[in-house]
């Protein structure tokens, strides 16, 4: 599903990624550990193809993504890519069924399928009765769990996480590592998870660790 090869990052003078490979199969969670400012997130901002690599070629379910123009890029990360981050990076002026909704928006669908994938989505998650609840209204857990549905909504090949529980108590960090997995198993999506946490890691099918922009 996701095919990396040979990327390398430099900010200035400062080479962050020094030519990484990763190859991950359709349906396999993948973590990534490793210290602070390794270029974990970079990396995973490659992968999403939110930031370019210096060099390098990524391949997305069978697509050279790096050969793609920036409206065909945006329009192919919108449809096949999910984001988590650390801070769920909600609106709050919008209720959790309309935060949930925007990617598909976006991606052109109409209201009423948007809304019925999304609500689809709060029941799997547990969340129905917080639809409308604005994210202020809701707990840590119940903001990141809609984050995580707004990542599901145009059906992704991938999500990519980054850091996801970082933001959360124990119990709800938990919750939501099961949840990964529980959406794996359920859709055959494929994860790859930048985490501090060493049981999310080792939950994983494998794990890589990430120190001065090289596999250690």
């Amino acid at each position: 599903m996701i095919e990396a090869r040979q990327i390398f990052k430099s900010f200035g003078k400062l080479q962050v990624l020094k030519g990484l490979d990763l190859t991950v199969e359709q349906g396999e969670v993948v973590s990534i550990m490793g210290p602070s400012g390794a270029g974990k997130s970079t990396f995973l901002q490659i992968l999403g193809t939110i930031e370019q690599a210096d060099n390098g070629m990524l391949t997305i379910g069978g697509t050279v993504v790096n050969k793609l123009s920036q409206k065909a890029l945006a329009r192919f990360r919108n449809d096949h890519i999910g984001f988590v981050f650390q801070f769920h990076h909600l609106f709050p002026e919008f209720t959790a069924l309309e935060n949930i909704c925007i990617p598909a928006y976006i991606g052109g669908r109409s209201r009423k399928n948007a809304t019925d994938q999304a609500m689809h989505l709060l029941k799997l998650l547990n969340l129905e009765q917080r639809a409308d609840h604005k994210p202020a209204e809701l707990s840590g857990g119940e903001q990141q769990r809609v984050a995580v549905a707004r990542a599901l909504v145009n059906n992704p090949k991938v999500i990519l996480a980054d850091e996801p529980s970082g933001n959360l108590d124990s119990n709800a960090a938990v919750e939501l590592h099961r949840l990964f997995f529980e959406l794996r198993e359920q859709f055959n999506q494929t994860f790859v998870i930048v985490t501090h946490n060493p049981e999310l890691a080792g939950m994983a099918d494998r794990s890589y660790t990430l120190s001065d922009g090289n596999w250690q």
